[in-house]
């Protein structure tokens, strides 16, 4: 798939200014002409997978059911009401991977993933908000949205869905083949297959700062070091045996906030927790494994690019790549950085390489993190 310009005649730089976070925008024929980029038959094969992610929602008789994946039974495709999500399509398929990479005008660390939502007539999955920005592209058929920025946003309780308890759309459009319609996190939306249709879901990670907090100090618990014990040498006898005493307190106080952390911390606990992969991420070792001359000649002659799986990011002197992290010098850096902002590496520039940075490719090699081109 050739590259093209996503937001037809909107720059990068105006659609941050005046949509990202604030507006909903449709785009009509943003791709002109899409085709779907997996079959119907190839889609139904990945949801049977037990490494990708899949749902299935549906709506019979009024009822909301949600089963999740792997999904080998469908529901006949003359039946309405039934949709079928799956999740991580680029991680399975190049062109699916070729489209999410269009969206990198906003970072690696914010692009989560390519969802792919196959519906029967009138499927879809109630009236929600995501938490999230995304952009909903139309790949086949037509799919009808009713969107509202509403304030309230209480939930149906005893569903297996969020679904909105008031739903007050305030726009409504139907999109064909090539449209796209962008929604900040928290606008409300509905979605219905007019006749059977596919859309391409593609959203960005917005971690909580209590996620992000949690894991932090989970991170932090490896390299906190306080040596010594409580001691109370001078205790006296007390008249209240069940109470914490304020020495004990104020001892104990005064050396957990001897634990401290810098901007440096916070850096490579962020690059290691934003490229660690999703639980249902498994990487496939090349079929033989090969010596590093070998390996290093391959490199050189074809170049090396990153698995469709593989998050590589970096900050300063360090570079991560899936949930490992490792400081670099300048020479080095140049050369990883270029791998992770191309996600390729041309083996003019492999020759250059340093013997820690070839050691690391051929290490990645075997793992499966990147592939020879």
């Amino acid at each position: 798939m050739k590259n093209f310009p996503v937001l037809g005649a909107m720059t990068p730089a105006q659609f941050l200014r005046d949509y990202w976070h604030k507006k909903p925008l449709l785009i009509r024929q943003a791709i002109p002409g899409l085709q779907p980029l997996l079959s119907r038959e190839a889609l139904f094969a990945l949801a049977a997978r037990d490494d990708v992610e899949s749902r299935l929602i549906t709506h019979f008789k009024q009822q909301w059911a949600m089963q999740n994946g792997p999904i080998d039974s469908l529901p006949p495709l003359a039946k309405s009401d039934w949709t079928l999500l799956v999740q991580g399509a680029n991680l399975h398929d190049g062109a699916a991977d070729t489209l999410l990479r269009q969206f990198r005008f906003i970072p690696d660390a914010r692009l989560d993933d390519l969802m792919i939502s196959f519906a029967t007539d009138r499927g879809g999955v109630g009236a929600h908000f995501d938490s999230y920005d995304v952009f909903l592209l139309q790949a086949h058929g037509q799919r009808r949205w009713r969107i509202g920025p509403q304030k309230d946003l209480s939930l149906v309780d005893g569903l297996p869905l969020k679904i909105l308890r008031q739903f007050e759309p305030e726009q409504e459009y139907v999109l064909e083949p090539g449209d796209m319609l962008y929604l900040p996190p928290h606008y409300a939306h509905e979605g219905i297959a007019v006749g059977e249709c596919m859309t391409y879901s593609i959203g960005f990670r917005a971690p909580s700062f209590q996620e992000l907090g949690e894991s932090f100090l989970q991170f932090m618990s490896d390299s906190i070091d306080l040596p010594g014990r409580y001691a109370d040498a001078d205790l006296k006898p007390t008249k209240h045996p069940a109470e914490i005493s304020r020495n004990m307190l104020t001892q104990i106080a005064a050396e957990l906030n001897k634990v401290q952390f810098t901007e440096d911390d916070i850096a490579i606990f962020l690059g290691q927790h934003l490229s660690e992969p999703k639980p249902s991420v498994f990487f496939s070792a090349p079929a033989r494994s090969v010596t590093p001359a070998r390996f290093t000649a391959a490199a050189i002659k074809r170049g090396v690019i990153l698995s469709r799986k593989t998050q590589m990011l970096y900050r300063g002197k360090h570079i991560f790549i899936n949930g490992e992290s490792f400081a670099v010098g300048s020479a080095d850096k140049v050369l990883l950085t270029a791998l992770a902002n191309d996600r390729e590496l041309p083996g003019a520039s492999v020759a250059t390489a340093s013997a820690d940075v070839l050691e690391a490719l051929q290490i990645w090699y075997e793992d499966g993190w990147i592939a020879l081109a």
